[in-house]
């Protein structure tokens, strides 16, 4: 476990090169920072998790050949990380499942939805809300339809107080057509919002060839790509089947409500699957048009963070605007004796992720004029 700092009032600690010592700061540095001292109010909590894809299934290495993924040993990581966030004090106001609840091998044993409600009996468990963002695994097992109207479709705890005119509304659509991406935002916090978006809004992931969104995806590829998305090395490395990308209507949706929360001076957490700059992850997991969100982030001071998964090895960087692109560590892939999860305790001017495992803990703080 490494502590990374970006500038702050931390700069002149380097630890990097001592990942022992480095692991021990973090420890010590997370417990008092969450000390009510007068000076560190703690704001709110929030849990941290990724690619729990559980699978009734043995041990295999992963696509790359590079690291194995435990699948029946993830569902016992997840017990034991919703019984630490439950005894923590205060607890979480929430947990951001950041995608891939379930593998996608259990379509194959046509076992996805058994598989699944042994994970959601253990996030029963937690006391308070999962938020799930759906990843491709959520698409390979169930689909859209499917989904929109399961307990993973989590849309209900959107923040609907929120009230702009209507040629700048901010509300995602309120039925459940399966067309419509799937993407909201909340605030746990007043002056803090969260925004969860849809990375697979466009897909080749999904088998409904009569769609609206697969036809836009074909379009996409054709004046995007000049070579095919199932290739593994390319100019276009992340243009890969098991990626995903943003549709207009949700890059309009986004750029408008990251407005209202620059007018209301908001901080704003964005997540999603997918990563969406390439400096925050190790290979080629990254969303299609990632650039345009990217953007679209970048031209909002109101950005403070955007939260991924999908890379299982876990990633950072500090981008050119501020803004902490950081790429949770997949629980899969970690053995018996680790474990991949956080805490993140967010107060004025900073937030502290505190990992457990292979999950780095981090400090993160917000730009001066934000």
């Amino acid at each position: 476990m490494n502590l990374v700092t970006s500038p702050g009032m931390l700069d002149g600690i380097w630890l990097l090169g001592n990942p022992l010592r480095a692991a021990q700061v973090a420890e010590e540095m997370s417990q008092t920072l969450q000390q009510p001292d007068g000076k560190s109010e703690l704001y709110f909590s929030f849990g941290v998790i990724a690619d729990i894809q559980y699978a009734d299934t043995d041990d295999r290495l992963n696509a790359w050949g590079t690291s194995m993924r435990y699948y029946r040993h993830s569902l016992c990581l997840l017990q034991s990380a919703i019984e630490e966030w439950n005894k923590e004090i205060p607890c979480p106001s929430f947990v951001l499942q950041l995608g891939d609840i379930i593998d996608s091998s259990n379509s194959v044993h046509k076992a996805s939805k058994i598989v699944l409600k042994c994970v959601l009996k253990q996030i029963e468990k937690m006391n308070v809300p999962f938020h799930h963002v759906w990843g491709n695994h959520e698409l390979c097992n169930f689909g859209r339809n499917f989904l929109t109207n399961s307990a993973l479709n989590t849309k209900h705890l959107e923040d609907k107080t929120v009230e702009v005119s209507a040629s700048a509304t901010v509300s995602c659509h309120e039925d459940v057509n399966p067309q419509h991406f799937y993407a909201y935002h909340f605030s746990p916090f007043t002056n803090f919002r969260f925004v969860m978006i849809d990375t697979y809004d466009l897909n080749v992931v999904e088998k409904d060839v009569s769609s609206t969104r697969y036809e836009e995806t074909k379009e996409f590829l054709r004046m995007r790509a000049n070579r095919s998305p199932y290739r593994w090395q390319d100019d276009e490395a992340h243009l890969l089947m098991f990626n995903g990308g943003f549709g207009k209507d949700q890059l309009d949706w986004l750029d408008r409500l990251l407005t209202f929360s620059d007018e209301n001076k908001e901080k704003v957490v964005v997540f999603g699957h997918v990563p969406i700059h390439p400096e925050s992850k190790k290979r080629a997991c990254l969303a299609w048009n990632y650039r345009d969100a990217l953007a679209i982030l970048q031209a909002h001071k109101c950005v403070v963070c955007y939260l991924a998964g999908h890379d299982h090895d876990g990633g950072y960087c500090l981008d050119s605007h501020g803004i902490h692109h950081v790429t949770l560590e997949g629980l899969v892939e970690s053995p018996p004796g680790s474990h991949a999860f956080g805490t993140v305790h967010v107060y004025k001017d900073r937030m502290v992720l505190h990992g457990r495992g292979r999950t780095t803990s981090r400090v993160l703080y917000f730009r001066r004029d934000q």
